[in-house]
């Protein structure tokens, strides 16, 4: 077999990997919101135990593309699909942790009453989990364009944020006996606007590895 053929191997089966990863996040977030929104402590566990998952998720990625870029010395395009490899596994893993957030919040809140503002953390997390499928599939079929419909989405997302952050701090003025709850639910708000700005990034680097090119989106 050819050093091309080789690599060509390599590579599916990194992006293979990839996905695998991007499906174990999502999933991941998934659960978080259907604990957020069934009041379920212990579905929220198996989100922080699966964080360990994750990590090693990105550690074996990383180490295989630095194998791959030693042995094969990929250039131009191919390097840049490289450096995109990592950048993707990077923004995944963090994504992953914003999830497993979202999930030590529902742990923290269980038994308490349902807070009227989740609801739009949910819309939150519902819009970042079709930003991480919209953006892997860009990446798998090399789609720049594709890569920006996504980042798009990220706009819902602030929207939602906005709202909810001038809801709950009107709803701190009006019952200080909520503050601790309410500045969990910020902070977890906070989180979920910081996952679509890693999707985001994702949906940068594909666009670098597609046309060559450094755009910044959703300024």
């Amino acid at each position: 077999m050819n050093a091309r053929l080789i690599f060509l191997e390599e590579l599916n089966r990194l992006r293979h990997d990839i996905l695998t990863m991007a499906t174990r996040v999502e999933e991941d977030l998934g659960k978080a919101v259907t604990a957020l929104r069934t009041n379920n402590a212990e579905l929220a566990k198996e989100v922080t135990a699966d964080d360990a998952v994750v990590n090693a998720m990105q550690l074996k990625i990383e180490d295989e593309t630095a194998i791959v870029i030693a042995t094969q010395q990929p250039v131009a395009r191919d390097l840049r699909e490289m450096v995109t490899i990592l950048k993707i596994t990077n923004s995944l893993e963090r994504i992953g942790d914003h999830a497993v957030h979202l999930a030590k919040t529902v742990i923290k809140l269980s038994g308490e009453p349902p807070f009227r503002s989740s609801e739009r953390m949910e819309r939150m997390a519902e819009t970042g989990r079709k930003m991480i499928r919209d953006s892997i599939s860009a990446y798998l079929n090399q789609n720049a364009d594709a890569a920006r419909q996504a980042a798009a989405l990220d706009d819902k997302i602030d929207e939602e944020h906005k709202a909810l952050t001038e809801e709950v701090l009107s709803l701190m003025k009006e019952h200080p006996e909520l503050i601790k709850q309410a500045i969990r639910l910020l902070n977890t708000s906070n989180q979920l606007e910081r996952l679509g700005d890693h999707i985001t990034n994702i949906c940068e680097s594909i666009i670098y590895m597609a046309e060559g090119k450094h755009e910044e989106l959703n300024e």
